[in-house]
C-alpha cells in the first residue's frame, strides 16, 4: 500500500472514531520523527521516513515508536518491544496492559486495574506510579497523567513551561498542575489537554505556535486556552489539532 493511501485510509478512520489520540502512541497510527507505525485491517506495519512500510507479523491493538524502538499492545494486553527496527526478537514489557504512552525516555502504561506503570527507555523494569488512572502521556522530557477524576500530574523537564503551572525548574515527585482533565497529549516541550467543559488548553515551547497565541516566539508557562467546544485534540512537534462538537476540524 502506498504511504499516501495510508495515511488518507489512516486520517478517515481516526476523524469516525469517538476519541482521537495523537502522541508517539496512538491506537491506529504512531510516529516519532521519522520512525511511523499502523494498524490497518489488523494488520502491523512500521516503516522509517518515505520508505515502503513492512509488514510486522504481530498481531496489535495499540502501537508506539520512539528515538530507537517499536512498541505494540497485542490482544491480550502483552506490551512487547521491539529495539533498532530487529521485529524478530520482541522483549516482553508488561502483561495485563490496557493502553500506554510511548515517548523517548520510556513508556508509561495503564493495566487492567488502572493503575500506571513506568518503563524507562532501554529497560524492561516497570516501576509503580499511581492508581485509579485514565490516560497518560509521554512527552519531550516531561510525563503525564490523568486520573479517573481528572486530576492532571506532572513530572520533568520544566524549562519550557511544561508543567503549566508558572514553574520553570523540574521536580522529584509527580505534581498536581490542573483539574477537570479528561484527555492530556504532548510533543516536542509543550503539551496539550482537554478539559472537561471542552476547553482546550496549552502549555510549553511555543515557537511556532502549538499552544496559541499566548507565549508565541517563545514559550508559555501557564495552561491557557486555545479554542472551546471540542471533543479530541491531537498534537504534533509544531501545530495542534481539535475536533470540535459539530465535527469541524480546527488547526
Amino acid at each position: 500500500m502506498k504511504i499516501r493511501t495510508l495515511f488518507i485510509f489512516l486520517g478517515v478512520l481516526l476523524a469516525l472514531s469517538p476519541s482521537a489520540r495523537s502522541d508517539s502512541s496512538s491506537p491506529l497510527l504512531a510516529a516519532y520523527y521519522d520512525r511511523q507505525m499502523a494498524i490497518i485491517n489488523g494488520t502491523t506495519y512500521a516503516w522509517r521516513g518515505d520508505s515502503t512500510p513492512r509488514t510486522i507479523p504481530h498481531r496489535a491493538v495499540q502501537v508506539g515508536v520512539s528515538d530507537d524502538s517499536n512498541y505494540i499492545l497485542t490482544p491480550d494486553g502483552t506490551l512487547i518491544r521491539f529495539d533498532n527496527d530487529n521485529f524478530g526478537k520482541p522483549r516482553l514489557l508488561k502483561n495485563k496492559i490496557k493502553h500506554f504512552a510511548a515517548g523517548d525516555s520510556g513508556v508509561l502504561a495503564v493495566d487492567h486495574e488502572n493503575v500506571l506503570w513506568w518503563i524507562a527507555s532501554g529497560t524492561r523494569n516497570a516501576v509503580k506510579i499511581a492508581e485509579n488512572i485514565q490516560f497518560a502521556a509521554v512527552g519531550d522530557g516531561a510525563n503525564y497523567y490523568v486520573t479517573k477524576g481528572g486530576e492532571l500530574f506532572i513530572k520533568g523537564k520544566a524549562h519550557r513551561g511544561q508543567y503549566g503551572d508558572g514553574r520553570l525548574d523540574p521536580t522529584d515527585m509527580f505534581v498536581r498542575t490542573a483539574t477537570d482533565v479528561t484527555y492530556i497529549t504532548a510533543h516536542t516541550g509543550h503539551a496539550i489537554l482537554l478539559k472537561s467543559n471542552g476547553d482546550v488548553l496549552g502549555t510549553g515551547g511555543n515557537i511556532y505556535g502549538p499552544v496559541g497565541k499566548h507565549g508565541l516566539g517563545d514559550k508559555a508557562i501557564r495552561w491557557s486556552k486555545i479554542v472551546g467546544n471540542a471533543k479530541a485534540i491531537a498534537t504534533g512537534s509544531s501545530h495542534t489539532v481539535a475536533i470540535l462538537n459539530d465535527n469541524t476540524l480546527v488547526a
